[in-house]
C-alpha cells in the first residue's frame, strides 16, 4: 500500500470517529469560524488599506478553471500573468508575474512559504490539485507584503486552505481530455461538530498520454485538515502530500524538427545498429509532505497571536539515457566511451517555524513576526547502467547544501484621516548558507557566505469615496542566489552576486454596482538581477545571469462592466518596457550562420562585444486577457476566454533571431449545474482550449557556437534556438457531483 493510500485509510479512519450529531448552523459560530481563520492569514493578506497591488481569487473562480489542470493556467487570466507548460497543460508549468520567473514569485499557504529553500521555487506538478485545496488566494503584485522566506521580486501568491464548513459536505469531480487525460478528486467534510472538531480532505490524481512523445505523467495529491475551534482559539493540523512521475520534456527541439513533428523529443534517444530508438524511462519523480500546525488565539478586540510550525520533505530522482559518453565524465579512471543511464537524486528536509503578534485599535493595525528556517539537503548521482559489460554501477557525486534564515519583520497600518492612512513594512532577514562536496561536473563546490538584507516599504492609501481609492507605495528589496547559480558560478569560475529592488508603485481603484477598473503604475529597478542567460542545465533548469543595471516599467489596466443580468465582460492588459542597461554580449550576425575568415589564431570572441540597451528575456512587453460571460439561464454559464503574450526574447541579448512570435489563445468554457435536492447538484462542464487551433511555440534555449575545427583559416559562427511546441485545439469534460 503506497504512502497516499494508506493517508486516505486513514483519513476515513478520522472522518469515521468524529460519529457526533449536528445541529442547524448557528450565525454566531460561523461567525466565529470566520474570524478565528482570518486570524491564520492575517499576516500574509492585506486588506484595501494598504495600498498594494492585489488581486483575489475566490473558491467559485479556482472551481470554475479547475479544468486547467495546473495552478499557473489556472491563474493565467490575472493581470500581468504569463503561464505556460513545457508539455501542453500536463507536467511541468511554470508561471511569471511582470516577466519575473518562479524563483522570485513568494508563495505561501496560510501564511507558510511553500518555495523550496534552495531553487526558491515552487514546481507546482510535485503537489498537482493546489488550486482545489484553496479556499481562495490573494496575488500581491510587486513587493508584496513581509512574510517569511525569500522577498517577492514579482509578485507574492498567498493561499488559504479549505476553511471548515459549518455542516458535513462532500464533491467528487472527474475529467477526461485530449492525449487521454484523466483528472480526478475528491472533497470531503465533516462540518464543525459539537465539540468544535472538524476535518476536511481531499485527494486527486492526473494521468495523461501528454502532447509530447514521451510525455506521459501520473500525479496524485492528498490534503487533510485537522482543525478544533475554540470560543478564542484555532488549532490546525494539515498534511499535503504529493507525488509525481512524469516523462522529460524540457530539452526543446529545432523548428525543422517540430515542423516534421509536432510533437517531437528527443528525450532518452539514442542509436544502436542504425537504428533510432527511446528509452522508456526517461523520467523525472518526486515525493514531496509537508506537515504543519497553527494555532491562533484572539485575546481581546486588540490583540491576537498565531503561530505555526512546519516539516517539509522530498525526495526524488530524474532517470536520463546518456548516449557516447566518456567513462572520465562519470569520475572513472579509464579511458574510452560508452551508453550509460544515470540517477540525479535530490533529498532534502526543512523546518521552519513562525509566530506572530498582531495589535489593532480603531485607528491602527501593527503585526510583529518571526519565521525560522532550517532546511538541509543533498544532491548525489549513480551511474545505474552501462552498456560495457565490464562495468559496475557507481555513485559518481554527491554534495550537499545547509541553510539558515531567520526573518523578522514589523509592519502595520495607521488612518491618519478617515480617508488617508499609511502603511509601514520592515523586514530583515539574516542567512547562512553553505554548500559543500562534488558537483556532476566532478568540481569541489566550496560555499560558505552569510548574507543580511533590510527590506523597508512605506506607503499611503487615500479613500476618494466610498467607492474609489489611490494609493502609492515604494519598497525596498534584496535576496540571495540559488542554489544552482551558486553552482554554476563556482564551476565556471565566477562570483555570484546577490540581487537588489527598488520598486514604485502608483494605482487607482474604482468599484461601482455593475463596473469596475483599476490602473497601476509600477517601476521595478534593479541591481544586479537574476535573469535567465537563454540556456538551460541538464536538469532543465534555466541558467541564470547578473545584470548589472535593469528595469521593468509598467502600466497595469484592468476592469469589468454587467452590461446585462446576463453578460459580463472582464478584461486586463499590462503594457511594459523591460530592459537590460548596458549590456554587454557577443555577437556575430543575426543571420543563421557567417563563416569568418581569420589570418591566425589571433581572432577571439570578445573582439565582437557588443554593449546595448536590450530587453530582459522571457518578459513581453504586451500581457493581456479578456473574458465574455454568458448566463443564458440561470443554471448555465459560457464564457469566451482570450489570452495574448507579445513577443519574448528567449537571452537578454534582444536578437531578432531568438525572439519568439507573439501568440493569442481563444478558450471556450461552458457548464450547466444541475440543482438536486438537499442541496446536492451535479455540474458538467466542457473546456476547448485554443479553439482557433493556433500553431505557436515557447522558447526552450539559445545558444552561440562556433567550431574552429574545420578549417586553419576559418571559423564558423552558428545560431542555435530550441523551442517548445504547444498543442493546438485540445478538450477536457469535467462532471462534478456536490452532496
Amino acid at each position: 500500500m503506497g504512502a497516499l493510500s494508506k493517508m486516505l485509510c486513514t483519513a476515513a479512519v478520522m472522518l469515521a470517529a468524529t460519529n457526533v450529531t449536528y445541529g442547524q448552523t448557528d450565525k454566531r459560530d460561523t461567525a466565529r469560524v470566520q474570524r478565528l481563520e482570518k486570524v491564520v492569514i492575517s499576516d500574509s493578506r492585506v486588506s484595501n488599506k494598504a495600498p498594494l497591488t492585489t488581486s483575489t481569487v475566490s473558491r467559485n473562480e479556482l472551481g470554475d478553471a479547475r479544468g486547467k489542470v495546473a495552478l499557473p493556467f489556472m491563474l493565467e487570466t490575472q493581470p500581468s500573468v504569463v503561464a505556460s507548460g513545457e508539455n501542453g497543460s500536463v507536467g511541468a508549468t511554470s508561471i511569471r508575474i511582470r516577466g519575473v520567473d518562479a524563483s522570485r514569485i513568494n508563495v505561501n499557504i496560510n501564511g507558510i512559504t511553500l518555495n523550496d529553500a534552495e531553487s526558491q521555487e515552487v514546481f507546482w506538478y510535485n503537489i498537482p490539485n493546489l488550486g482545489g485545496m484553496a479556499q481562495n488566494l490573494q496575488i500581491q503584485r510587486g513587493v508584496g507584503a513581509s512574510t517569511g522566506g525569500s522577498p517577492a521580486f514579482g509578485a507574492a501568491i498567498n493561499m488559504q486552505t479549505l476553511n471548515a464548513s459549518s455542516r458535513p459536505y462532500g464533491e467528487v469531480d472527474f475529467g477526461i481530455g485530449s492525449w487521454a487525460t484523466r483528472q480526478y478528486s475528491v472533497t470531503a467534510g465533516t462540518g464543525i461538530n459539537k465539540r468544535g472538531l472538524s476535518l476536511d480532505v481531499a485527494a486527486s490524481g492526473l494521468n495523461s498520454d501528454g502532447y509530447l512523445r514521451g510525455g506521459q505523467t501520473e500525479q496524485r495529491s492528498f490534503f487533510g485538515n485537522l482543525s478544533w475551534y475554540g470560543d478564542n482559539t484555532i488549532v490546525k493540523l494539515l498534511a499535503i502530500v504529493g507525488e509525481q512521475h512524469s516523462g522529460i520534456t524540457w530539452n526543446g527541439a529545432s523548428a525543422d524538427d517540430l515542423d516534421a513533428d509536432p510533437t517531437y523529443n528527443d528525450a532518452g534517444m539514442f542509436h544502436l545498429d542504425g537504428k533510432t530508438l527511446y528509452y522508456d524511462n526517461e523520467t523525472d519523480n518526486y515525493w514531496q509532505q509537508h506537515y504543519q500546525l497553527y494555532v491562533s488565539h484572539i485575546f481581546n478586540d486588540r490583540w491576537s497571536i498565531n503561530g505555526a510550525l512546519d516539516f517539509t520533505h522530498g525526495d526524488g530522482y530524474y532517470e536520463q539515457y546518456k548516449e557516447d559518453k566518456k567513462f572520465s565524465k562519470y569520475g572513472f579512471s579509464f579511458a574510452g566511451r560508452s551508453d550509460f543511464i544515470t540517477r540525479k537524486n535530490l533529498d532534502n528536509n526543512a523546518y521552519m517555524a513562525n509566530l506572530n503578534v498582531r495589535r489593532t485599535d480603531s485607528r491602527s493595525t501593527l503585526s510583529f513576526g518571526d519565521n525560522f528556517l532550517l532546511y538541509n539537503g543533498q544532491h548525489f548521482g549513480s551511474v545505474i547502467w552501462c552498456r560495457d559489460s565490464a562495468f559496475a554501477p557507481a555513485e559518481w557525486y554527491r554534495n550537499y547544501g545547509d541553510k539558515i534564515d531567520n526573518t523578522v519583520y514589523v509592519k502595520g497600518t495607521y488612518d491618519f484621516s478617515s480617508s488617508l492612512n499609511g502603511y509601514a513594512d520592515i523586514q530583515m532577514r539574516a542567512i547562512n548558507y553553505k554548500v559543500y562536496g562534488f558537483a556532476d561536473d566532478l568540481f569541489d563546490m566550496d560555499f560558505d557566505e552569510n548574507y543580511f538584507f533590510f527590506n523597508p516599504k512605506i506607503g499611503l492609501n487615500y479613500r476618494i469615496s466610498d467607492d474609489q481609492r489611490t494609493y502609492f507605495v515604494a519598497g525596498l528589496m534584496g535576496r540571495e542566489p540559488r542554489r544552482s547559480d551558486i553552482k554554476d558560478a563556482i564551476g565556471n569560475g565566477d562570483t555570484i552576486k546577490a540581487e537588489h529592488m527598488l520598486d514604485i508603485e502608483l494605482g487607482y481603484q474604482i468599484q461601482k454596482s455593475r463596473w469596475n477598473l483599476s490602473i497601476n503604475g509600477y517601476a521595478m529597478l534593479y541591481k544586479d538581477q537574476m535573469t535567465p542567460s537563454g540556456d538551460i542545465s541538464s536538469s532543465g533548469y534555466a541558467l541564470m545571469e547578473n545584470i548589472d543595471k535593469s528595469y521593468r516599467i509598467g502600466v497595469e489596466l484592468a476592469g469589468g462592466v454587467k452590461a446585462t443580468d446576463w453578460f459580463r465582460f472582464d478584461a486586463n492588459v499590462t503594457l511594459s518596457m523591460n530592459r537590460a542597461i548596458d549590456f554587454t554580449f557577443a555577437d556575430f550576425n543575426d543571420g543563421d550562420s557567417i563563416t569568418m575568415v581569420v589570418s591566425g589564431t589571433d581572432t577571439s570572441w570578445t573582439s565582437l562585444n557588443v554593449t546595448k540597451n536590450t530587453p530582459l528575456s522571457f518578459s513581453p512587453s504586451v500581457v493581456g486577457s479578456a473574458i465574455a460571460t454568458f448566463t443564458p439561464c440561470k443554471n448555465a454559464k459560457i464564457q469566451l476566454i482570450g489570452k495574448y503574450v507579445g513577443k519574448q526574447y528567449i537571452d537578454n541579448t534582444g536578437r531578432e533571431v531568438y525572439a519568439v512570435d507573439p501568440y493569442f489563445l481563444l478558450n471556450l468554457r461552458a457548464s450547466y449545474t444541475w440543482k438536486l435536492k438537499d442541496h446536492n447538484e451535479i455540474e458538467a462542464q466542457l473546456l476547448v482550449n485554443n479553439i482557433l487551433d493556433h500553431n505557436y511555440r515557447l522558447g526552450a534555449w539559445v545558444g552561440d557556437w562556433y567550431d574552429d575545427w574545420s578549417s586553419a583559416t576559418a571559423v564558423s559562427y552558428y545560431h542555435s534556438v530550441g523551442y517548445l511546441q504547444q498543442p493546438g485545439r485540445n478538450y477536457m469534460f469535467r462532471l462534478t457531483y456536490r452532496f
